[in-house]
């Protein structure tokens, strides 16, 4: 039997499935792909296959089994409705059997990174603000964390390789990007294929400062949580450059079904973002993580001001975007 190429984890009602017991599946059972659980692409005996969300990338379409070019049906994993809590509980003890945490300090990579164990990684400028607060919570949670300081020649030198590796090259979309560019180096260059991370959790739960303005807020929760595929793309081809992946508790799909049986006006409110989700974090972790309201990724590590800089060195006062077009112009000829 040949060995069936395997790009990230598999489970059944929440057991994880061994490489033999998959290619054997894939061998004399592949209709059992329909109910994969977990993030992966897969492909053997004819056949490919893609998890749920598409977290995992891989030439076969999200979600999708496909046997000898003919698509067989859609993966829909079999798993029970839990509470909220037990869903969460439960997606992080499926992926914490390996990798390492990016913990940043906020709540949604607080909450995984207590529950799950690892060893943590936090990147930033030397004066961010996610470097301090990363290590508040990993000294008060007893988490072994390695800091990575990050310098403007470091972000200059990576720029070029982010920009050629994402789908989508704007200035939010880079300085994300960048800043995972960083996680996933340490990731690879400390043996970690697997990244765990809190994406996910503000689409699902209301996160974004504009969800306390808006007046049709469930609506912009469903197309922002519809837009987490693009961003998973964008993810993985960073993640990708140092030989690994990003893992996503939270957009395991019991989590999913769980986060979206709750009502849009439970989860904004009051002035507060993702109440749902700090609920459980309180009875995990402490109030002052649980409740912090923390700056985005790009923010925090101080990333987005470096890149503001760079455009400005090189000329471009006004547009960010231009200094982009410009490196992809020079470098990829796009």
């Amino acid at each position: 039997m040949s060995t069936p190429k395997i790009s990230g984890w598999i489970e059944v009602d929440g057991q994880r499935l061994s490489a033999r017991e998959i290619g054997e599946i894939l061998k004399d059972r592949p209709e059992e792909i329909l109910r994969f659980g977990g993030e992966f692409f897969l492909a053997g005996s004819g056949c490919r296959a893609r998890d749920h969300f598409g977290i995992m990338p891989g030439n076969c379409p999200k979600g999708t089994l496909i046997c000898d070019d003919k698509i067989k049906g859609q993966i829909i994993p079999t798993v029970p409705d839990l509470s909220l809590e037990e869903a969460i509980i439960t997606a992080v003890r499926l992926r914490s059997d390996e990798g390492v945490t990016a913990l940043s300090g906020g709540v949604d990579s607080t909450l995984v990174a207590h529950l799950a164990r690892r060893e943590c990684v936090t990147v930033g400028l030397s004066d961010s603000h996610d470097l301090r607060q990363a290590r508040n919570a990993a000294d008060t949670l007893n988490l072994s964390c390695t800091y990575v300081t990050i310098t403007p020649k470091e972000i200059a030198s990576a720029l070029p390789v982010v920009i050629g590796a994402i789908p989508k090259k704007d200035p939010v979309n880079v300085s994300i990007a960048l800043t995972l560019y960083f996680v996933a180096r340490f990731a690879g260059e400390h043996g970690y294929s697997r990244i765990l991370t809190g994406q996910g959790a503000d689409e699902l739960f209301g996160g974004y400062s504009r969800y306390l303005e808006t007046p049709t807020l469930a609506a912009d929760l469903e197309r922002d949580f519809l837009g987490l595929e693009e961003q998973a793309d964008r993810d993985q081809a960073v993640a990708a450059l140092h030989g690994a992946y990003l893992s996503m508790p939270y957009l395991d799909v019991r989590v999913v079904r769980a986060a979206r049986a709750i009502p849009a006006h439970e989860k904004v409110q009051g002035g507060h973002r993702k109440i749902p989700l700090r609920k459980v974090a309180e009875r995990h972790i402490p109030p002052e993580f649980a409740l912090y309201e923390k700056k985005a990724m790009q923010y925090g590590s101080g990333v987005f001001k470096v890149l503001q800089k760079l455009a400005r060195k090189n000329g471009y006062k006004i547009s960010i975007q231009d200094y982009i077009d410009q490196i992809n112009k020079v470098e990829h000829g796009h």
